[in-house]
């Protein structure tokens, strides 16, 4: 089985600005999986649906969670989980000024269930570069360089592609 990558960034804690900047683990992303490949995964799996059937039935899924969960229902997807919704409103003074138009967001709250709520005593991890590290050294190497430069970001480099450091700019 595949490892989880993750790299190292020193990061400060936004609420306390002055605290010491700590090393913690930011996971590096393989990739993504569209619905197809999702599906070819699931019929891989010994099933006896083909992937148009797997595709076909996750798309009227999702399409019956949105009318479900905007007719105020909860879905229950056992050991995968639930999906429910809240909203976000600007405040009213009374009770009586708030109308519908005071809801500003609506979102759609994911809880995972048992199964997904235990993946980390079955997760493995490996240490890698960062993405920027890596991308700084593939620059290096299509200029024919044989070192690459590059220092951290003031930010700890989790911003996004999963950082921990930039290429330092050239002479």
């Amino acid at each position: 089985m595949k490892k989880i990558q993750y790299s190292i960034a020193m990061m400060g804690n936004p609420q306390h600005e002055d605290d010491p900047k700590k090393a913690y683990a930011v996971l590096q992303q393989t990739g993504n999986i569209g619905i197809g490949e999702l599906a070819d995964h699931i019929s891989s799996h010994n099933s006896v649906f083909s992937k148009g059937t797997i595709v076909g039935a996750l798309t009227e899924m999702c399409d019956c969670i949105r009318e479900l969960l905007l007719q105020g229902y909860s879905i229950e997807l056992g050991d995968l989980g639930r999906f429910s919704l809240s909203v976000k409103s600007e405040g009213a003074d009374t009770i009586e000024e708030f109308t519908a138009n005071n809801i500003k967001s609506l979102n759609v709250n994911f809880t995972p269930g048992a199964r997904l709520q235990t993946m980390r005593r079955d997760a493995e991890f490996e240490q890698t570069t960062s993405r920027a590290a890596q991308a700084a050294a593939l620059k290096a190497a299509k200029e024919g360089k044989t070192t690459a430069d590059w220092t951290p970001t003031t930010d700890g480099g989790s911003g996004g592609g999963g950082g921990g450091a930039e290429p330092e700019p050239e002479p």
